[in-house]
């Protein structure tokens, strides 16, 4: 996987608060990759190939005030900014394949502007109300807050690193090249923000009541060494749906597309070709 900090390989659309950044390769039916928090485009390398070579067209944006996108300068919602940009490139609907925070932006979106989405993967979350109580979650989320709010980068990179492995491996226990790469992509997120800058962003109110309303095939994708909350979650959202199902990945964590690509990619074109 390439992670270094360069955007040759992307387009931007010129949205209403500054430009977005996304890949957009290949032919087909539409396939839109929206990466975890911190993270980019690039988490999803050995994706794109796989699905591109399937016959899909797909799409990996990086989300306002990641990657290579334009930070927030007042409020916005994710799902406003994927439509937006899907309208823009007149595409859909697509199948939406998010991890962790990319699954609440995929949900989101959902339930936002559904006539844009044919399909959701989630992986790691659920919606944007997230619901983060098992213990050892809730510690890496106030070390990382502590971190930010310090303004010790360096801290908080290692504790970010920790959710790589989860709650039942240390991070010297997963493949250091993987590690180095989500180091690299989440060092290039948090340096384009200061500590105590406003967080415009604007979750949906109680999404959880409309998630019943999703009528398009959902599955959810879990790394069985993953915590609670990052099982716990999207095994919530294709309960209450009318059409979901779950697939778990042993021997990963939080980032199974990262750990296990070859069987993660295997799961979601199984996904696409039911559709």
């Amino acid at each position: 996987m390439t992670t270094a900090a360069t955007a040759s390989d992307l387009r931007f659309f010129t949205s209403a608060d500054g430009e977005l950044a996304y890949r957009d390769t290949g032919t087909g039916d539409l396939v839109v990759l929206v990466h975890p928090g911190y993270l980019d485009h690039r988490v999803f390398d050995r994706q794109v190939p796989a699905l591109v070579s399937a016959g899909y067209r797909v799409i990996a944006p990086d989300v306002r005030g990641h990657g290579f996108s334009a930070n927030a300068s007042g409020p916005f919602r994710w799902a406003d900014d994927l439509g937006d940009l899907l309208r823009h490139l007149d595409a859909g609907p697509a199948v939406l394949v998010g991890l962790c925070m990319g699954a609440a932006v995929a949900t989101d979106t959902a339930l936002e502007h559904p006539g844009l989405v044919r399909a959701l993967a989630v992986c790691g979350g659920g919606t944007s109300a997230f619901e983060h109580t098992d213990p050892w979650t809730v510690e890496r989320a106030a070390e990382s807050a502590r971190m930010l709010a310090a303004g010790d980068v360096t801290g908080w990179i290692e504790a970010f690193a920790k959710n790589v492995a989860g709650p039942h491996r240390t991070v010297e226990d997963v493949d250091p090249d993987l590690v180095r790469q989500v180091r690299e992509m989440a060092t290039h997120t948090v340096s384009k923000h200061t500590p105590g800058e406003t967080n415009w962003f604007v979750p949906l109110d109680d999404p959880w009541s409309r998630v019943p309303k999703i009528d398009v095939p959902v599955l959810a994708v879990h790394g069985a060494l993953d915590a609670a909350d990052g099982i716990d979650m999207p095994e919530r959202l294709v309960r209450t749906v009318p059409d979901g199902r779950s697939v778990t990945i042993g021997d990963a964590g939080h980032f199974p597309n990262l750990e296990k690509p070859e069987e993660f990619n295997a799961i979601v074109l199984d996904f696409l070709r039911s559709l």
